[in-house]
């Protein structure tokens, strides 16, 4: 079975979803971790908890980024769309 490719909309939807510096930094800072909590971002990037919050949900619309429920904690992990762009952003930045 072929791979589908993406529309422009569905493209649309993933680059929107890293149109922030705040955004791409908290794309990279769950790649280099194996999970990572809403409260761990929120002090490693010195970033307000709420503003923290929503860049973390809309890169979840995005579909960038995985939530799991860890007791009163949420975990944080790329998806696969999200480790693409994390590859993709990580080549981009040497050109």
């Amino acid at each position: 079975m072929e791979k589908e490719t993406k529309t422009s909309k569905e493209l649309e939807r993933h680059f929107k979803g890293i149109a922030n510096h705040r955004r791409i930094e908290i794309l990279f800072l769950i790649g280099r971790s194996k999970g990572v909590s809403l409260e761990e971002i929120s002090e490693a990037l010195n970033c307000n908890f709420k503003t923290t919050s929503e860049h973390t949900r809309r890169l979840e619309q995005a579909g960038l980024i995985n939530k799991r429920y860890q007791g009163r904690r949420v975990i944080h992990s790329l998806s696969n769309y999200g480790r693409a762009i994390y590859r993709f952003i990580e080549e981009f930045k040497k050109i």
